[in-house]
């Protein structure tokens, strides 16, 4: 082989290495990050990317309301999230007389603009590493509970103490499971108006059949606006805050994309693993998921049937519904791709050449025994963690009625253990907090859940945990016993059972049936399951904090990038289809045709509105259009997360290009086990958004705010 040949080689392997996944920290980008864009086709700089300095795409990328992500796509503070992820507040301002899931919504002036309480979005402002001074004072410290608490003491002290405006925050978080800290300084603005959504026809096409899969024809997006005192800083709603004036808002491109066009994500992934040990992704496949994935699916089969037989619940449920699905299905195809990508084989594979290199450094003695304790803890945990989530998912998550009784629980240990007057201050606070609950609330459909989940609980709850009483128990009776005796399926109800001084209520909750049922479900948990799941995670994890230490320190030929933990990352790659099986192959572009090919008329998931399906029989796509068709959706080689929904992606010039919304079923265990052979990201072509913008919705204001461009025509 020449030596010619082999540099060309090099070349390829070190531009392929480049897509293989990573969530990086935008303030870190400059050095081996930066060359690898680059590689890939990126046209800006590292600072164009983050600068404290100077206006740069940071600044046009707030997280949304906590869970999601945004970007600001004018000069007057206007921003484009996912249709999901502003669901709840589309369906907060519906009503079966307005009905914006169903019909959408749109402000043509900013008088009929819709705010939201409690609705908020925050930027970065800088961030700076503070690990040593996190880390002060723990050295000598042997105990791990120690350790953690003189940490927390510190970030507390820290958080407090160093310097920021007086409307900002600072916020520090834990990289490579506590061999890292960084400040985030924020700020929060909380006047979030909605502007805009197509209808769920447009916005949640698909719905939970498409969710998780490609090809994808769904229109995933909403607008909303911020607005901020006078003075442009954060502020409470009032009618005299003015529109946001961003450092930075995104231009949009109508160029479109192409294959192997290079694409930067930017947001706030939640959460990922990537680093675990063998065992522990063996438990997560065989034991943990298909718990929740059962209880979910029997939660789901209940709603879905009387969604579909009544509006009004459809409107009440649609919100919840989707919650529930959106993981369900994620765990389905999580499950299924750790096992055919042989996962758990190469997580032994790499294990075993941690082993080599362990002994090759003569670190036998500091890193030696990590995986026989990861073997040990994993099986003593196994049936504390299937508990676990069996509480979490039957009695928190997925019966509404047990979710209001378990708070009234937390009540009862507020007045056991801070006393009468703590007691009603988080009394009257519940109340306030429980009157959207009940808004959404529906006794005869809970009741079937409920039914159908305790019926699981009863079988399935690690026997040595489960209460005496919910041993063997008839479902359908004990569901009927409960929502017939308690007085907690109203507010009305929970008003009358929380009158009173706290010994009256405490008395009252303790004769109600479903406080009673719940009750015990807590403390069987909390007595018999949480301690110990605690004692042995907080051993877990201060093996996976050296695991990781070990990792960076004798793989310094492999870049680990740290876990998401809801900061602000990069993630880059490019515009690329994939072969999921044999003899299938996905291209990266979807199309309005294959909206109609899905279409069936009065369906809940693929109908199509009829102004669309006129748009689409003229063709007429305005500037939007590629080649006489109506691009919709792309896929690439960004590895995202939950909270990277509505992400922006963003071309090798810094302009918009589309919009983040899901993963494909293929590589949803990429939370986990990142395999860039079928690992894709899913966006919603920007030209599809202005399309409907537009064409659809004809709303003129808003394409009057935008700044359009043309990056391939320089």
């Amino acid at each position: 082989m020449t030596r010619l040949l082999k540099i060309l080689i090099l070349f390829v392997c070190v531009q392929m290495s480049a897509q293989q996944g990573g969530m990086w920290i935008p303030s870190l980008l400059e050095g081996m990050n930066e060359k690898e864009m680059k590689s890939l086709g990126m046209k800006m700089t590292a600072k164009d990317i983050y600068d404290v300095n100077n206006s740069s795409l940071k600044d046009a990328v707030p997280q949304f309301n906590g869970g999601c992500t945004a970007e600001v796509i004018s000069p007057k503070g206007l921003l484009l999230t996912n249709h999901h992820c502003g669901f709840d507040a589309i369906q907060n301002h519906s009503t079966v007389e307005h009905d914006y899931l169903q019909d959408g919504f749109w402000a043509y002036n900013m008088q009929d603009e819709l705010p939201n309480p409690d609705m908020v979005v925050m930027f970065i402002v800088r961030i700076e590493d503070v690990t040593t001074k996190v880390l002060e004072g723990t050295q000598a410290l042997t105990s791990e509970a120690d350790k953690q608490k003189k940490i927390q003491e510190n970030i507390t002290s820290l958080s407090n103490s160093l310097p920021k405006e007086s409307w900002q925050e600072n916020k520090i978080r834990t990289f490579y499971e506590g061999n890292q800290y960084m400040l985030f300084v924020t700020e929060t603005y909380k006047d979030i108006r909605l502007v805009g959504a197509p209808p769920s026809s447009i916005g949640k096409f698909g719905s939970d059949t498409d969710n998780w899969v490609w090809p994808r024809h769904t229109g995933d997006f909403s607008l909303f606006r911020i607005y901020a005192d006078k003075n442009n800083k954060p502020a409470a709603y009032s009618k005299d805050n003015v529109p946001y004036t961003p450092k930075h808002f995104l231009p949009i491109s109508l160029d479109g994309i192409k294959e192997d066009d290079f694409t930067l994500v930017f947001g706030y992934p939640g959460r990922t693993t990537e680093y675990l040990p063998a065992v522990a992704v063996e438990q997560i496949v065989n034991e943990l998921n298909p718990a929740k994935i059962e209880v979910r699916d029997a939660a789901l089969k209940v709603e879905d049937g009387f969604m579909r037989k009544d509006q009004s619940i459809k409107i009440q449920y649609a919100s919840k519904y989707a919650g529930i699905a959106n993981y369900w299905k994620k765990w389905i195809g999580e499950t299924q791709g750790l096992k055919k990508s042989n996962a758990v084989a190469l997580k032994k594979k790499d294990e075993a050449e941690f082993t080599k290199r362990v002994e090759k450094a003569a670190k036998k003695a500091e890193y030696g025994n990590l995986l026989t304790e990861f073997e040990t803890n994993y099986k003593e945990i196994a049936p504390y963690g299937l508990a676990r989530d069996y509480f979490q998912e039957i009695a928190l998550r997925n019966t509404e009625l047990t979710s209001v009784a378990f708070r009234m629980y937390q009540l009862e240990q507020v007045y056991t253990t801070k006393g009468e007057q703590a007691f009603n201050a988080r009394k009257q606070n519940m109340i306030d907090q429980l009157v959207d609950f009940y808004k959404d609330f529906n006794k005869t459909v809970d009741e079937k859940v409920f039914e159908q989940l305790i019926a699981i609980y009863s079988k399935k709850y690690p026997a040595q945990f489960l209460p005496a009483s919910l041993k063997n128990v008839n479902a359908t009776a004990l569901a009927s016993e409960v929502y017939s005796q308690t007085k907690l399926t109203s507010l009305d109800g929970l008003k009358s059972l929380l009158n009173g001084d706290a010994k009256t209520v405490i008395t009252n909750l303790n004769n109600d049936k479903a406080f009673k049922v719940t009750k015990e479900m807590a403390e069987s948990y909390f007595n018999s399951v949480a301690p110990k799941y605690d004692e042995i995670n907080l051993k877990i994890s201060a093996l996976q904090r050296t695991y990781v230490k070990a990792q960076l320190e004798l793989f310094k030929d492999k870049r680990l990038f740290p876990d998401a933990n809801s900061t602000l990352r990069v993630t880059y790659g490019k515009v690329k289809g994939y072969d999921p099986k044999d003899a299938t192959i996905y291209t990266p572009v979807t199309y309005l045709d294959g909206v109609m090919e899905k279409y069936v008329p009065g369906d809940y998931e693929f109908d199509v509105p009829q102004k669309l399906i006129d748009l689409y029989n003229e063709k007429d796509y305005g500037q939007y259009g590629e080649n006489g068709k109506m691009p919709v959706c792309f896929i690439g080689t960004n590895h995202t997360t939950g909270g990277n929904s509505g992400s922006p992606a963003i071309d090798a010039k810094g302009n918009l290009i589309g919009l983040n919304f899901d993963r494909v079923w293929e590589g949803t265990m990429s939370d986990i086990h990142y395999d860039p052979s079928i690992c894709r990201n899913i966006m919603v072509d920007a030209r599809y958004v202005l399309f409907i913008i537009d064409k659809f919705a004809n709303a003129q204001n808003l394409m009057g705010e935008l700044k359009l461009v043309h990056p391939k025509r320089k």
